[in-house]
């Protein structure tokens, strides 16, 4: 059972790292996105909210991401671990995750933090736009959304340096790279994937 969070600005990689691990481990990639979508599409009562919410240009609030998120870890294909992405956002949704895990007598095993420098995540998140033809990713944007990360997401990582299991990873590399970085950290904290187990 692998129960791993994935936490980097926008930029750093995390969505395209937090896949290739989770699939290192055999287990659910689970990026918030993805699950406001699926939701959304399934038509849900919570995909409804979400809906309306996103619709009228709001945030989904920390109660009703949470709701949408614990309805996910209880399908099956996460009962033996999964890979979070894009939650927990701030401390409350922290706690929220917190609770949730300490009702099935879990916890996180391992956060990994893929550090970028500031400059590289704005350079990053630019040539993505170009490459997508996104007009919405200006740099004033970009600082935007790197400003609101620093001010309400990397203060969750000291939560969890205080609990020991913060894995901080050097994110400027090739995917590869990269990728190694994390699966040796992991390793090293006796998580070893299941074809290496």
């Amino acid at each position: 059972m692998t129960r791993l969070l994935i936490v980097g600005p926008q930029g750093s990689g995390k969505g395209t790292q937090g896949v290739r691990i989770a699939e290192a481990f055999g287990i659910p990639a689970i990026s918030t996105g993805d699950v406001f979508r699926a939701a959304v599409a399934a038509g849900s009562d919570l995909g409804n909210q979400v809906k309306a919410i996103i619709e009228a240009g709001d945030l989904v609030s920390d109660e009703l991401t949470s709701a949408v998120v614990r309805d996910r870890l209880a399908q099956a294909d996460a009962e033996g671990g999964f890979l979070l992405d894009g939650y927990p956002r701030n401390v409350a949704q922290v706690a929220h995750l917190d609770e949730y895990l300490e009702g099935r007598d879990e916890s996180l095993d391992v956060v990994i933090e893929l550090s970028v420098p500031r400059d590289e995540s704005i350079a990053r998140i630019a040539l993505r736009a170009k490459e997508q033809g996104r007009t919405d990713d200006t740099e004033e944007v970009i600082a935007n959304r790197l400003g609101i990360y620093e001010r309400e997401t990397a203060p969750i990582l000291d939560v969890y340096r205080t609990r020991g299991i913060v894995a901080p990873i050097d994110g400027v590399g090739t995917l590869d790279e990269i990728t190694a970085r994390i699966l040796a950290a992991l390793e090293a904290r006796g998580l070893a994937r299941p074809e290496a187990a």
